[in-house]
């Protein structure tokens, strides 16, 4: 191989090897996005329950006043 077409791919390939690194780490990021959304949801489903749960204690209680 010519010396010309051997740093072509030396070169090619040092741009493989920034890119591969750069995609990791930007998927490592997303992931831990993904993750503190996925906990997030999570969070903010259990709230909703909680605040159903009262509303609808809060109906059965109002009917047991209004049938008093």
């Amino acid at each position: 191989m010519s010396d010309e077409l051997l740093l072509s791919l030396e070169t090619k390939l040092d741009r493989l090897i920034l890119l591969t690194s750069r995609l990791q780490q930007e998927n490592a990021e997303l992931k831990a996005r993904e993750s503190a959304w996925q906990q997030e949801r999570v969070r903010l489903i259990e709230k909703n329950e909680l605040a159903r749960s009262r509303v609808e204690a809060m109906i059965t209680h109002l009917k047991s006043l209004d049938t008093e």
